[in-house]
């Protein structure tokens, strides 16, 4: 009985039709071409990083403004401080920084067609504070600036300071210093308004 399966088996597979070879050959190629691994996409090209054209080192920028300041010192939102949810704008501020050393404090407000900037010098000046000599007055970079020395009961290690105020834009600023000494006052001063810029 086998033997007649067997028999069956091939003349079955013997009369059955061959393939077509172009077929087979198609049928590969189509395979062969699927299981090809496509090519991965370039990634897109990543930007360099460029340099920054201010050295940031002792450089507060915020508010649409730049000050310079003491490096081993940063400034804080005064305003904020105070109440988180009412925090200094581009309209008006007051931030501050200190350390073991010095005390800095800057005040700002709008203040459209104002040319003198002696309003923002009583402002920032507190109770505590007293002018010392003559006021300074001069023209840096189109702005008008005006510096005095101060004394101050504030605290008594940090005794002696200065003020100063400007005009920039529509904004008025005003900055002070409080130091144990008198003779560094002045270059703190030149150093915040050297590095100075505002934006309309």
């Amino acid at each position: 009985m086998r033997f007649w399966i067997f028999l069956l088996i091939l003349i079955v597979t013997g009369c059955a039709p061959k393939p077509d070879p172009n077929v087979q050959i198609q049928v590969a190629v189509l395979q062969t071409l699927a299981a090809m691994p496509t090519a991965t996409a370039q990634p897109p090209p990543m930007p360099l990083p460029t340099t920054t054209p201010l050295d940031l080192n002792g450089l507060f920028c915020e508010y649409r403004f730049c000050v310079g300041h003491p490096a081993d010192m940063a400034f804080f939102d005064v305003s904020a401080q105070k109440n988180p949810a009412a925090p200094s704008t581009y309209s008006q501020g007051i931030i501050a920084a200190f350390n073991a050393n010095l005390f800095i404090q800057m005040i700002w407000q709008i203040a459209p067609g104002t040319a003198d900037p002696q309003f923002m010098l009583d402002l920032i000046l507190d109770d505590v504070d007293t002018r010392v000599g003559t006021l300074d007055v001069k023209l840096v970079r189109g702005m008008n600036v005006i510096y005095t020395p101060i004394t101050s009961t504030a605290t008594l290690v940090l005794p002696v300071g200065a003020a100063g105020a400007w005009i920039c834009g529509e904004r008025a600023f005003a900055w002070k210093v409080y130091s144990p000494q008198a003779d560094n006052t002045q270059a703190l001063f030149e150093q915040a308004l050297e590095r100075f810029r505002c934006s309309p």
